[in-house]
């Protein structure tokens, strides 16, 4: 009998009255695996991070332990299984499976691995047809400047403005990849924003296009894009990595990896690599990402007020951002004398290629002949880019030197 009740009191049953918390965040993960499963909102990485959360989270399984990153560092000697003071007291802790996964994200290389991908399965040839598009890809990362204000005004500290405000450029693994730096103990309320509005575009772009928008806006086409060369193709991973590593250093990463998966696609030499990087390794990446950063999602961590704080400047953020696009598009209109259909304006956030297709839709609804995808792809990878910028300048500002 004593054995059974020994046994009884190790299992995870026993310690749900002192973490009732985590009842909660396992109450939360099945709400975000419903919306993965059902609603399709960003399964690809919605499913592993709800599933993270769902491990962490349950009483006893000990598969992430935030003490071996404490402080934005890796305890190199605790992970080793070495005895170190904490606070006092000699600790000592067998880590897990997801505390090695964690490594990936902590170290940066999840997020450049999936830019890496992002970049072979992205045409760069409507921004190369279409140079202007370029601007609104930046005007698109508004949200995440404004955003950055807001938070600094509520009190937050600069790193945390930016990690926050970056939710704004409706990329998922950039988000990752500067929150980490900045303010990795909000890591988890950002990353769920972040993939969650990436997959709620079609339901949160549609309402602020067409309040900024006329209905004869609406109604403009645009002709044909020119045909772009394969020169052009190949030359422009180089130029862009280049430049954005000059003038910019910290986004180098994220940008030499995004054109280095570009330039395998483009070049047509090494068709085994291209495949690889868009779909093995991506896939793989994509799990180990996932599953990770959900697992940093701890009932300590959030359940505070700064996450309901963070979702919400997040979503401004984003509305932000989509409006930047089209009242620029606007603005140059103008001047132009071949004028832009300001939905694409809207696609310079960097969700690719939802935010694209949402401006195609909007466009045709307001005119059933209109064609706008492939002019929108041109804002739309341009804000991949932007976004990947703005990390780097607000990584440059506050990071830690």
């Amino acid at each position: 009998m004593e054995t059974i009740m020994n046994f009884l009191q190790q299992t995870g049953f026993s310690m749900i009255p002192e973490n009732w918390k985590m009842l909660v965040m396992i109450a939360i993960s099945l709400v975000l695996a419903y919306l993965a499963i059902v609603k399709k909102f960003e399964p690809l990485l919605l499913l592993p991070i709800s599933f993270g959360m769902l491990l962490t989270n349950l009483p006893g399984a000990e598969m992430f332990h935030e003490q071996l990153f404490a402080g934005g560092h890796v305890n190199w000697d605790l992970l080793a299984g070495k005895t170190v003071e904490i606070d006092g007291v000699a600790t000592t802790i067998s880590a897990g499976l997801i505390d090695y996964l964690y490594l990936g994200v902590k170290l940066g290389i999840y997020p450049c691995l999936i830019f890496m991908g992002v970049g072979a399965g992205t045409d760069f040839e409507p921004l190369l047809a279409n140079p202007k598009t370029l601007l609104l890809g930046a005007a698109a990362q508004l949200g995440i400047f404004i955003v950055f204000i807001l938070a600094r005004l509520v009190n937050y500290t600069p790193a945390e403005a930016g990690s926050i405000g970056i939710i704004g450029g409706a990329d998922g693994p950039t988000a990752i990849y500067t929150t980490i730096r900045l303010a990795p103990h909000l890591l988890a309320p950002i990353a769920v924003a972040a993939y969650s509005y990436m997959a709620l575009v079609p339901v949160i772009q549609p309402p602020i296009m067409r309040a900024l928008t006329t209905q004869q806006e609406r109604e403009i086409v645009m002709k044909p894009l020119r045909k772009v060369s394969k020169t052009e193709k190949i030359m422009f991973p180089f130029v862009v990595t280049i430049f954005v590593a000059l003038l910019v250093p910290s986004a180098a990463p994220l940008v030499g990896c995004l054109m280095l998966g570009n330039l395998m696609h483009e070049t047509g030499v090494v068709d085994r690599l291209d495949q690889t990087v868009q779909n093995g390794l991506m896939n793989v990446v994509t799990i180990f990402l996932g599953v990770s950063v959900g697992a940093t999602a701890t009932a300590n961590t959030f359940l505070t007020k700064d996450t309901l704080l963070i979702m919400a400047m997040g979503i401004f953020a984003f509305g932000c951002g989509t409006a930047g696009g089209v009242l620029l598009a606007k603005f140059m209109n103008l001047f132009l004398k071949e004028k832009i259909n300001p939905l694409i304006g809207s696609a310079g956030v960097s969700a690719v290629p939802m935010a694209a297709r949402v401006s195609q839709k909007e466009g045709q609804k307001a005119n059933p002949g209109n064609f706008l995808l492939m002019h929108a792809m041109g804002p739309n990878v341009a804000g991949v880019i932007g976004s990947a910028i703005a990390a780097g300048v607000l990584l440059a500002l506050f990071g830690a030197h």
